[in-house]
């Protein structure tokens, strides 16, 4: 097992980065193309370990058997394309990835024609799926607050249903931006669609082919926000962002207000820059930034700013038990998130966090590694498994590099 022992930098941070595609946009493109049967250009993919997963499947159909390792977009994903595809064929992933629940997205597949049968554990991954014989309805429920990603992969097979697809949703739905950063996706190629209500139609189309530029990722952004925040002085310019973003985690703009960090866009640049500026304590709903909770939940302990938190639910799911993951490496800094009233967290923490050589674990999950990675600044820490940063942001170490941090791989 890797250890790194990571050192914040001595001088003041001034440095501009390219950050690679959203992982989300990239992921939903490149299964439009696959639907499209069109080979159109994409810019600015994704450089993550889940997007390439994802394209080296697609490049490859001709095997029997798909193994998504821990890439639980791609997982989703293929297994509503693959239902319309001919022949057989068997989804399967890591020893996480079968602990992850599948059965909302395959009982809508199976209302809808699809045959789909559980190897292991009824539920879960890993999947033999076989196509269509023929459409069964247009209409069809799936529980909302559990994934928007069952939901997102519904609706882009919708258009090449001969019936097209409505999707009732039951519940209150998680992670809503990703959920209409998809519907804007589909638009982009042509593709008409109706939400409101708890209510998607979307009838039988055909997907245009296009060039497509994917914007930078925001969720890798993030942890940019969080130097800033720890590091006084720091001027962090990124390249790639819009200000109208599709992306959901562009919310961190103004949530990073409240920790004495500003932005400015200049076109497609953004410009982090530190500020004087900080609250006492920060109350937020992150029903819809799922990703960007543990990068908050650090920072803050890093500022010595008071969280209440609620709409972590989705957290439990991710690659790891992130509240559980929280919870145990916050300790190692004498801060304790506490659960005190239904879904709603809280700090129990007087005063700053105390860096005093922590050990981190990351649970091989990539975005443990990267929000804790900024509280070098305040101290030398060690993160365990530092190499789990590539499933979404390969250069992440490499651009903490060019900031002035100091990295000694164990």
């Amino acid at each position: 097992m890797n250890k790194l022992i990571l050192r914040g930098p001595q001088s003041d941070i001034d440095v501009s980065l390219t950050i690679g595609g959203s992982k989300s946009i990239t992921n939903r493109v490149l299964l439009i193309r696959a639907l499209s049967g069109n080979n159109f250009e994409i810019e600015n993919l994704s450089n993550s370990d889940d997007s390439q997963t994802m394209m080296n499947l697609f490049a490859d159909q001709d095997q029997h058997i798909f193994d998504c390792h821990h890439a639980g977009t791609t997982f989703r994903f293929l297994t509503a394309y693959f239902s319309l595809q001919k022949g057989e064929q068997i989804l399967t992933g890591s020893a996480r990835m079968k602990n992850r629940p599948i059965g909302p997205l395959v009982d809508a597949l199976r209302s809808l024609g699809a045959h789909i049968e559980y190897l292991e554990k009824e539920g879960y991954p890993p999947l033999k799926i076989r196509p269509f014989n023929k459409q069964k309805t247009k209409d069809i429920s799936i529980k909302a607050d559990i994934s928007s990603q069952f939901i997102s992969a519904l609706c882009m097979i919708g258009p090449s249903l001969k019936q097209g697809i409505s999707i009732k949703l039951e519940g209150e739905l998680v992670s809503q931006p990703y959920l209409e950063m998809t519907l804007k996706i589909m638009s982009d190629f042509g593709i008409k669609s109706n939400f409101e209500n708890q209510q998607i139609h979307i009838s039988s189309q055909r997907y245009e082919s296009k060039k497509y530029l994917v914007e930078s990722d925001w969720s890798s952004a993030s942890y940019h926000f969080a130097i800033a925040a720890l590091k006084p002085n720091s001027k962090i310019l990124l390249n790639h962002f819009f200000e109208d973003s599709l992306q959901g985690d562009s919310a961190i703009t103004k949530m990073a207000q409240s920790f004495g960090v500003q932005t400015t866009f200049n076109g497609t640049s953004l410009l982090i820059q530190s500020d004087d500026h900080n609250l006492n304590e920060f109350n937020y709903d992150f029903i819809e930034q799922p990703d960007i909770a543990q990068t908050i939940a650090v920072m803050a302990a890093g500022k010595g700013i008071s969280v209440f938190y609620n709409g972590l639910k989705t957290l439990r799911i991710k690659e790891t038990d992130r509240i559980e993951a929280l919870q145990n490496e916050l300790k190692k800094i004498n801060v304790n998130l506490i659960k005190s009233l239904k879904d709603h967290w809280e700090f129990e923490q007087f005063g700053f966090a105390k860096i005093n050589n922590p050990v981190f674990d990351t649970y091989q999950d990539h975005r443990m590694a990267m929000s804790f990675a900024p509280l070098a600044i305040l101290g030398n820490i060690c993160i365990n498994e530092p190499e789990v940063v590539s499933k979404s942001y390969p250069d992440f170490w490499d651009h903490l590099k060019e900031m002035g941090f100091k990295l000694e791989v164990k």
